[in-house]
Order: C-alpha cells, then sequence, then structure tokens
C-alpha cells in the first residue's frame, strides 16, 4: 500500500497512491488514521487524486476517519474523486455526510473555516 502522509500547519494530507481503494488497502489506512487521530491530529485531508476505485471496505476507512475527526471536534475533508468514486460516494448518499473538495486548497480553507 502505497500513502503520502504530510504534516501540515493545521491539518494532515494523506495521499491514497494506489489505484485502488479496497479490501486490500482500506484496513492499512484505517490503522494509519487511528494513528494519526491518536496523535493528536483533528483534521485530516484525505487525497484520492490516484484513485480510481472505492469499494465498501475503502468507503468504511473513509467513514472512519470522518468519524475520528468529528470525535476529536476537528475536520474531515474528502478530495481528489475521480468521477467513479464520487459516484460511489453519491450511491451512497454520504455525499451528505461528508465534506468534499475539489482541491487541496479548498480542503485546506474548508478546515481553516471550520476551525474558527
Amino acid at each position: 500500500m502505497e500513502l503520502k502522509i504530510q504534516k501540515l500547519d493545521n491539518h494532515t494530507l494523506i495521499e491514497v497512491l494506489d489505484e485502488k481503494l479496497d479490501t486490500n488497502i482500506a484496513p492499512s489506512l484505517k490503522s494509519e488514521l487511528v494513528l494519526i487521530s491518536g496523535n493528536g491530529e483533528k483534521n485530516i485531508v484525505l487525497d484520492l487524486s490516484s484513485c480510481r476505485y472505492c469499494d465498501s471496505s475503502g468507503l468504511s476507512a473513509i467513514l472512519v476517519a470522518n468519524r475520528l475527526c468529528k470525535n476529536a471536534g476537528g475536520t474531515f475533508v474528502l478530495t481528489g474523486l475521480s468521477d467513479a468514486v464520487e459516484r460511489l460516494i453519491t450511491i451512497s448518499q454520504l455525499d451528505t455526510v461528508l465534506k468534499i473538495a475539489y482541491s487541496k486548497e479548498e480542503a485546506v480553507l474548508i478546515i481553516a473555516k471550520n476551525s474558527k
């Protein structure tokens, strides 16, 4: 599994560099998220620019991230969605639950706005 994790000013950016966020990758992503959250990070941006496919276990990892940030009083933002992944999120009606940005810059603005 390829993940790029950057601790930035007011959030942690996690980039999934694999093409598929599925049962092979989701458990590792979940454990990374729990570690990051456990280290006190409450704002996370998950960049899926490289992902072309996501299944239910991938969605589950995304929801874990959302819950961890929410419980910590922070913000979780999803960005870089391909059409297929965006469709899955919409069909699952998670677009009403998750904050979705169309760029990393927009994700940072959403976090800044919610941090006030």
